[in-house]
């Protein structure tokens, strides 16, 4: 008798038919757990598949907030996270009690949410808003009326820079991989590769720095993008070759390699590595699989008004990607 060896790859496509899941993966896990992945994006987007699949069980390689988003969007089906561990320094730069808060310092404002925050905290927000689109949505509020931007400093920072809005108040929250990218790195990239394209993300603490450097004259601005995750993607497929330096967590060149071979994607700094993103393994994916760990569920009330404000975002127009 002949015995087939199978792959955990094989076992996790066998676990997912047989648990009727569609397994999805941020563009920031490790490469093997994006390739087993039935779908590869930012979380938003992956959020949106997970709405309208017909699978009855949503597992969500990522952080916990994405897996939150997508129960939020899809509250009849099962949402499994491989590890309920993996947290978001940024997401828990600000929690409900503290949004409150500065709420009653600001009142009247309108508060807009990026959407790397915590189920609580969308529901206390007026709209959420992507990288992609915050701008957009900060647009769409009249000018004499004050915004609470949360919780990223850096793409308040660009949002304010956009918009020129005096009245845009940003909390000073920070993601610490994207932090760590800094303007120290893009001049010692930008010098050892001159004539290199930028993908950079704008929570990056180095995009204010490389705004400035292509306002010098230093970079040119037809080789320097601030762009979301899928917007990166989007970007690499028009590429001809050369190098592109890119200023985003490490994991993004996975992604970007695949849809352009003939590119030298390199990152803007190869530490830039999140630890929560990585705590996602082979081992964990399979034990979600089989044991339906770790579940994650949002109350009914929170899940409505958290809804309320992804809508509004929606509303305004095309959401475009996520972080």
């Amino acid at each position: 008798m002949t015995v087939v060896e199978t792959t955990w790859q094989d076992d996790v496509r066998r676990l997912a038919r047989e648990r009727d899941a569609v397994v999805l993966a941020h563009n920031y896990m490790p490469a093997e757990i994006q390739d087993v992945a039935d779908h590869v994006g930012d979380s938003l987007a992956l959020s949106r598949i997970a709405a309208s699949t017909d699978a009855s069980t949503i597992v969500f390689c990522g952080v916990h907030f994405m897996a939150e988003t997508a129960k939020i969007l899809s509250p009849d089906k099962t949402v499994l996270v491989p590890t309920d561990e993996a947290g978001c320094s940024l997401a828990d730069t600000i929690d409900a009690d503290a949004l409150r808060a500065w709420k009653a310092e600001h009142p009247g404002a309108v508060v807009v949410a990026y959407v790397n925050t915590s189920a609580e905290v969308k529901a206390e927000s007026d709209v959420c808003c992507t990288s992609s689109n915050a701008v957009q949505v900060v647009e769409s509020i009249p000018v004499d009326v004050p915004v609470l931007f949360l919780p990223d400093q850096f793409l308040g920072a660009h949002v304010r820079r956009e918009t020129g809005r005096d009245n845009l108040h940003v909390w000073l929250g920070e993601c610490h991989v994207h932090a760590g990218i800094t303007p120290a790195d893009v001049r010692r990239q930008v010098a050892e590769h001159p004539d290199a394209s930028l993908l950079v993300h704008p929570e990056c603490g180095c995009a204010t720095s490389a705004l400035w450097l292509v306002g010098q004259g230093d970079l040119p601005a037809d080789r320097t993008h601030v762009l979301s995750t899928g917007g990166m993607v989007d970007a690499a497929r028009g590429m001809r070759g050369g190098t592109t330096l890119v200023a985003t967590e490490v994991g993004m060149l996975h992604q970007l390699r695949k849809v352009n071979s003939t590119t030298d994607f390199r990152p803007m700094n190869d530490r830039a590595s999140c630890r929560y993103m990585k705590m996602t393994t082979p081992e964990l994916l399979l034990r979600a699989l089989r044991e339906g760990r770790d579940e994650v569920t949002v109350p009914a009330g929170i899940a409505a008004r958290a809804r309320q404000a992804v809508e509004r975002m929606v509303a305004i127009g095309d959401s475009g990607s996520g972080e």
